[in-house]
């Protein structure tokens, strides 16, 4: 069994708001910088020797909080995850020194070659055994817990005996990582496949939940697909609402990957994150 790494102050859990730091959106951030709480940058789109990134990264570093989100640590490889990825990430981290590193429940290529998609697990014990495996890897050589985020997946595996939000806890009471909760593909994956959402936010460990994604989606007339393409739909609202009762303050943004608005309209978007959450604590208070 692996055992949880001591907290490291690069780590502490952070509260507030922020946006995802997007190239359309670089010449805005660096003329009339928004009011957020943190920016979280894909990380490989930075682990590069230079150019236009590296220098628009410089240049909000120093004002904004940040956290680094990743998309191709493949934490669920059976080949074990690469030594060369993790060392150029932990580089990149030193340089930015954010609040915490995310990557996604998944795996994302073989022998060597990245598929560019987020590939899903069945939920068995062997599974687990290679996830915690590949997570103690990787907080060794990175220096500080990981934070985890729930994919949206679009089919389940008969030889699952747990569900994925049972998964998730045993994943993180093993490893000591914390979790990004993904509220959008709680509600696609709860859609495509039959499972109440709502159970996902009530089964999964309240401390270990460090953030919040929230996004929208395309409805195909069979699947829901996380395309992050649309604002916030209302039933992930209402997701999201449950999700301030049980977790209290967490890190929340919004993720935008395509058809990209403009920045006040997302800023806009997040105001409602902004509301939501300080009504619930207006009424847990109460």
């Amino acid at each position: 069994m692996q055992h949880a790494p001591q907290a490291n102050p690069d780590a502490a859990r952070m509260t507030g708001f922020g946006l995802g730091l997007r190239p359309q959106h670089y010449p805005a951030f660096l003329t009339a910088p928004p009011e957020l709480d943190f920016v979280e940058i894909i990380s490989e789109n930075f682990m590069v020797r230079g150019g236009r990134p590296l220098a628009t990264l410089d240049a909000l570093r120093e004002r904004y909080a940040m956290v680094m989100h990743g998309v191709s640590m493949s934490i669920g490889s059976a080949d074990g995850v690469s030594l060369d990825y993790l060392r150029r990430l932990k580089a990149l981290a030193d340089r930015v020194r954010p609040a915490w590193i995310s990557d996604h429940l998944c795996w994302t290529g073989a022998h060597g070659q990245n598929l560019h998609d987020l590939l899903p697990l069945p939920y068995t014990d062997e599974a687990l055994d290679v996830v915690c495996a590949n997570i103690a890897v990787a907080q060794d050589i990175l220096e500080r817990p990981l934070v985890i985020e729930n994919p949206s997946s679009y089919l389940t595996f008969a030889s699952s005996t747990m569900t994925e939000w049972a998964f998730l806890s045993r994943m993180c009471e093993r490893t000591g990582c914390a979790l990004l909760l993904d509220v959008n593909n709680i509600h696609v994956s709860g859609v495509n496949h039959g499972f109440d959402p709502y159970e996902f936010l009530a089964g999964v460990p309240a401390d270990r939940v460090w953030q919040i994604h929230l996004a929208g989606h395309t409805d195909d007339g069979e699947l829901l697909i996380d395309t992050h393409d649309e604002p916030v739909p209302d039933p992930v609202w209402r997701l999201y609402e449950t999700a301030c009762r049980r977790f209290g303050p967490v890190a929340t943004m919004i993720e935008r990957d395509d058809r990209i608005p403009p920045l006040e309209d997302l800023i806009a978007e997040l105001d409602i994150a902004r509301t939501i959450a300080a009504d619930v604590a207006c009424g847990l208070a109460a």
